[in-house]
């Protein structure tokens, strides 16, 4: 691929991720709730599960989505589902310092965090969509194999955003922070960002992507 591909490519997408999407406000709410290192965590598990988007995109498995709307709703369901989910179970935690034993919790629990969100992320079709119809308008036939050159582009997406919702996580960890006084607060803020964004994902349809 030539270099002024890329650079375009690099410069869209940075004015693309400028402008939180539901993924940022996941991870903030990670952060809000359960302090910096639960945000980095859920950072890293949104990218892993991005990657597996971009792997199913490069060798063709994302584009079933676009020819099978039963597939495309399914995933689609179980995602927000999962969303709500996390939401309800936030805001009915029990107490300030169950949510103090979270904010402090030991290394299985960020693995969890880890999991949870790959799996968020996986479940969500509009990426796979999103990824399917940005890529191509940077790729050229006659640069090469274009599965290398969609995995090339992945692999710049996804660093970039990973430093963008680096960032994003550490800015509302610093929200959190303010409401330290608060753990009720946070849970309530936190829980219904997931539900509202599970409520979102249930109601968007590939044309909104």
């Amino acid at each position: 691929m030539e270099f002024s591909t890329i650079w375009l490519f690099v410069m869209t997408v940075a004015a693309l991720l400028i402008i939180p999407g539901p993924a940022v406000l996941y991870i903030m709410g990670r952060s809000i709730n359960q302090g910096k290192k639960a945000g980095l965590v859920s950072v890293l598990g949104v990218s892993l599960g991005g990657a597996v988007h971009v792997l199913a995109g490069a060798v063709g498995i994302s584009a079933i989505l676009l020819t099978s709307a039963t597939a495309f709703t399914i995933v689609k369901y179980l995602g927000a589902a999962y969303l709500i989910y996390l939401g309800c179970k936030t805001l009915f935690s029990a107490s300030d310092s169950k949510t103090s034993e979270i904010a402090q919790a030991p290394q299985k629990k960020w693995f969890k965090i880890l999991c949870e969100s790959a799996l968020i992320e996986v479940m969500n079709p509009k990426t796979a969509l999103f990824f399917l119809a940005f890529f191509p308008q940077f790729i050229s036939p006659s640069a090469g194999s274009v599965s290398g050159q969609f995995l090339l582009l992945g692999a710049i997406f996804l660093a970039l955003a990973f430093v963008s919702d680096s960032l994003y996580a550490m800015l509302a960890a610093g929200i959190s922070k303010r409401m330290k006084g608060s753990a009720k607060l946070q849970n309530r803020v936190t829980g219904y960002v997931y539900i509202a964004l599970g409520v979102f994902s249930a109601f968007a349809s590939p044309e909104k992507t």
